[in-house]
């Protein structure tokens, strides 16, 4: 069954990083024919493919997959980052997906180690600064 979101979704990520179809189609050690037609939905990525795309592109598989993309970068709403490095998480109480950077999951990680005292004195701060 083919994927129209799928393929709108590759040609747009691919346009947003100014690459051509032959590019990504040396990149992915295919054809440009062979990439062109994901493009055109006259084929679809096996699944290596895919989560190769999906870890290329920085977005989740689902994302890339069931997601109209173009439309979720009009949303003011929804924070995105078109920059590497970053990863994605979702915001719990409204789904939108946040990126952070390296430094930004470091501090998380870190801040989950700490004693229940000093997560106090650092939430505190940080509201006293915002």
């Amino acid at each position: 069954m083919p994927n129209i979101q799928l393929s709108s979704n590759l040609r747009y990520l691919r346009k947003q990083r100014g690459l051509t179809q032959s590019q990504m189609g040396d990149i992915l050690n295919i054809s440009r024919q062979a990439y062109s037609n994901y493009e055109t939905n006259n084929r679809t990525p096996d699944l290596d493919t895919l989560l190769f795309l999906s870890d290329f592109y920085k977005v989740n598989l689902n994302d890339l997959v069931l997601t109209s993309l173009k439309d979720r970068d009009k949303y003011p709403d929804k924070i995105s980052e078109d920059t590497v490095p970053y990863t994605f998480t979702k915001n719990s109480k409204t789904g939108n997906t946040i990126y952070l950077t390296d430094e930004e999951m470091d501090i998380i990680f870190r801040f989950r180690t700490l004693s229940n005292e000093n997560k106090q004195i650092i939430t505190g701060f940080l509201h006293a600064n915002s």
